[in-house]
């Protein structure tokens, strides 16, 4: 590729927010960790099998269900919030799932609040550039 075709290359800026994407990303991989952490807990004799796997699966299902909501419905956002502290109050039961909830609500912590700084910038950069765009175009129509 010649210099003069890099001059003319546009960089895309995503339409879509990357906070949902990276909040629904951190919910899903908490939920892989609920499902282990039921399977320690019933084996490390901590619960009995059926407060283990059910308990488990239905805590399971409500991150997945809210990672699933989280790009269409705004209460999943903050839905994912109330989890996090589910997800800290599972080390009542197991001791490292403190120091596990702590490092997963520190990352949602981290994404939500890095997500909507892009976002921002994403925004502002969209603006400006439609803005340019219908000042260079403005006159020649």
């Amino acid at each position: 590729m010649s210099s003069a075709e890099g001059a003319d290359h546009v960089v895309e800026i995503p339409r879509k927010p990357l906070t949902p994407t990276l909040l629904s990303i951190t919910l899903a991989l908490e939920g892989m960790v609920i499902f282990f952490a039921s399977l320690t807990a019933f084996g490390l004799r901590y619960l009995d099998m059926a407060t283990a796997f059910i308990g488990g699966g239905i805590i399971m299902v409500l991150f997945f269900a809210t990672a699933g909501r989280i790009r269409k419905a705004r209460w999943a956002l903050w839905f994912g919030w109330v989890l996090q502290g589910v997800l800290l109050a599972t080390g009542i039961i197991l001791l490292p799932m403190l120091v596990i909830g702590a490092l997963f609500v520190a990352l949602w912590s981290w994404c939500w609040f890095k997500g909507n700084s892009i976002d921002r910038a994403n925004a502002a950069a969209i603006a400006a550039a439609e803005a340019n765009t219908a000042g260079t175009s403005g006159g020649t129509e």
